[in-house]
Parts: structure tokens; C-alpha cells; sequence
């Protein structure tokens, strides 16, 4: 019976890349020189320290833009609050999503089943499995959760036949 899986995971590779991208940006722009602003990876969380809150919005967006050349989308993110260090400088932990969380997967099966098509999906995990009979009614599944506008971007894996 064919089936895909609806997954949500960012290559934590790519993450760094976009991290050392960042580091070599700022140590390079001229309003950042003399700043003592970094950022960092560890455990799928990457923690911006910066001056003030103006250098941490400008490193906000160097972030997004790097990331999104290395197709990590803006909803991966998960913005924690801005914390004050020392003086006037702030830190802030952003967490890289991975996986579907119970809420985001009921509404997705919710969604699928109330549209009437001819789908199983099942939650197993962190992940949804869509199985059909047929090919052309899982592409349509496809189709229907990318128009869903989900805040979290979600990829579709292990298409079998």
C-alpha cells in the first residue's frame, strides 16, 4: 500500500554553516566592530549574545538570511525571551524545532479526515504516516497540507508505492 511520512527536522549541519556565516559577517561589518556579539551552537539551540538590542535584532536578521540560503526556513525557529547580561548587553536562546508536536499533528489529521480524501494518516511519534490506495491520492495529501499554511514547515519523506 503506498505511504509517505510527514516529518519536520532541519539539518543541524547546515545550521552551523550558517552560524560560522554569521560570525565571519559580523567580525567583518563595520557597525559591529569592537563588539563583543556572538553566536553559538550546542544541542540544537543556538544562543546569540549581543551589546545591546539593536546589535541583536541586526544579528536576528544576518541569522534568518544565512539560514535561509541553507533552506532552514524562518518557522524552525523558536524565539526564546531576551535575557539581560552584564551591562547593557543581552542574550537570547533560539531553539531549532525538529519534529511535529502532538497539537500541530491532531490538526493536521484532523484537517486531512475532514476533507473527505480517501487517506489513513496516523501520528508515530514526532511524525505523521499518510497511507492510500492509490498514488494520485497521497499527492493530492501532499498538496493539501502544503496549502494548509502550517507555521511550521513540514518536508514529506519516504514516498513508497
Amino acid at each position: 500500500m503506498p505511504s509517505f511520512d510527514i516529518v519536520s527536522e532541519a539539518d543541524m549541519s547546515e545550521v552551523d554553516n550558517a552560524i560560522q556565516n554569521v560570525m565571519r559577517e559580523i567580525g567583518v561589518r563595520y557597525d559591529f566592530k569592537g563588539s563583543k556579539s556572538t553566536v553559538e551552537s550546542s544541542d540544537g539551540a543556538i544562543k546569540v549574545f549581543a551589546d545591546d538590542e539593536l546589535k541583536l535584532n541586526q544579528m536576528h536578521e544576518i541569522l534568518r538570511g544565512n539560514l535561509h540560503k541553507r533552506g532552514i526556513e524562518p518557522g524552525q525557529l523558536d524565539y526564546q525571551k531576551v535575557e539581560p547580561a552584564a551591562g547593557q548587553s543581552v542574550r537570547q536562546n533560539i531553539v531549532v524545532k525538529e519534529g511535529i508536536d502532538k497539537e500541530m499533528a491532531k490538526k493536521i489529521v484532523k484537517d486531512i479526515k475532514s476533507s473527505k480524501m480517501k487517506v489513513q494518516v496516523s501520528i508515530q511519534g514526532d511524525t505523521l504516516r499518510v497511507t492510500g490506495k492509490k498514488r494520485d491520492d497521497l499527492q493530492a495529501a501532499i498538496q493539501f497540507v502544503k496549502d494548509m499554511g502550517l507555521e511550521q514547515p513540514v518536508q514529506f519523506k519516504n514516498f513508497r508505492d
